[in-house]
């Protein structure tokens, strides 16, 4: 299968800081992988440049079969899907649900002169549906919910039909309700053998969706671990990315962890 990413040595560097640390990752098209840390650990930035909005300071990046600082990156990125929180505050809060997805078809925040024909008009609708969320379509985007803004950002995020889906934190300041609703939603789209590549980051592995296949662990901008998801997703792994003994359950598809403690010593 081809690869939709190829990292090979990815460095960031910020001043003395350094973000991600010579990062060697292979995405294919039929993965859908979680990348997880705590907080610093780079995962924002990792999904910057797999986005192509900023460029490593060293190593190679690839990305649909391109090599950021040789191609247009104003090309490159209608390619990619993505939803994140500053592509959120930039979504006017005054504009119809519909029009906020649609208006992805010309890259573009905001409805102002362009024109939209019947199918784009009709994908913007289906992708509504799909993520569950097609009674809100004549609501205006800044009456939703937290969780509905969410659902409506990955509609967007799909209008273009990307070949490659990137979600940085989706699940970010949702109750369990929400938070529940999104997993789920993002378990159907994983399930689509039509769906792109996705890679989604998160800071909590009960937030992985059951479907996702491979997972990335990441510390201080190195790489942990990665590959298929029981491999990676274990007690030691995530006690090392994490820096704390833990306990790791699987149950019906999904994770959870909780610190180790004197109880479950033994």
């Amino acid at each position: 299968m081809s690869a939709v990413l190829e990292f090979a040595g990815v460095t960031v560097r910020r001043g003395d800081a350094v973000l991600l640390d010579s990062v060697d990752w292979r995405v294919c098209a039929d993965e859908r992988w979680v990348v997880l840390g705590p907080n610093g650990a780079g995962k924002t930035t990792l999904l910057q440049v797999a986005s192509a909005q900023i460029h490593p300071s060293g190593g190679v990046a690839g990305i649909l079969d391109e090599v950021l600082g040789t191609v247009d990156v104003f090309e490159l990125r209608p390619r990619v899907g993505l939803t994140s929180a500053a592509l959120a505050e930039r979504l006017p809060r005054d504009e119809r649900v519909h029009d906020v997805v649609v208006s992805a078809s010309y890259a573009v925040v905001g409805r102002w002169r362009e024109t939209y024909d019947d199918l784009d008009h009709q994908r913007a609708r289906d992708l509504l549906v799909e993520v569950g969320v097609s009674h809100l379509a004549d609501r205006t985007f800044g009456t939703l919910s937290e969780g509905e803004r969410k659902r409506v950002q990955i509609a967007r995020a799909l209008m273009a039909d990307p070949e490659l889906l990137l979600l940085d934190e989706p699940a970010a300041g949702l109750d369990l309700g929400g938070r529940e609703d999104l997993v789920n939603t993002m378990s159907v789209l994983a399930s689509d053998p039509a769906a792109p590549a996705t890679v989604l980051v998160s800071h909590h592995v009960e937030e992985i969706p059951p479907g996702f296949t491979h997972a990335l662990l990441l510390r201080a901008g190195s790489v942990v671990a990665a590959g298929p998801m029981a491999d990676v997703v274990t007690e030691a792994n995530l006690a090392l990315t994490f820096g704390m003994p833990l306990v790791v359950r699987r149950e019906g598809g999904r994770y959870t962890a909780r610190r180790r403690t004197r109880r479950h010593a033994g």
